[in-house]
């Protein structure tokens, strides 16, 4: 007897749909405002201060990744929302 096929469940998509596109004078970035992080703290590459575990702040990574990278994401960023406000 044939076995009966389940249906999985999607994929999830690798963008969801509180990120945004922007773009800076260096390139185009996605950029995905985060409530926190609980586990670790951040240095932003705006300021080189830390971001504390808890505190709001931004993730952005480039739309087109670098040559060396292998994807695009994994050059993602933890930034200060203020200072990714100033990033030309």
């Amino acid at each position: 007897m044939p076995r009966r096929r389940v249906a999985r469940p999607p994929t999830p998509p690798l963008r969801t749909s509180t990120e945004t596109q922007e773009r800076k004078a260096d390139r185009d970035w996605f950029v995905r405002p985060v409530r926190g992080s609980a586990e670790k703290d951040y240095r932003c590459p705006g300021c080189s201060q830390l971001i504390g575990r808890g505190l709001g702040h931004i993730v952005a990574w480039p739309v087109e990744k670098a040559l060396l990278s292998e994807a695009a994401i994994d050059e993602r960023r933890h930034w200060h929302t203020a200072c990714w406000a100033r990033k030309h």
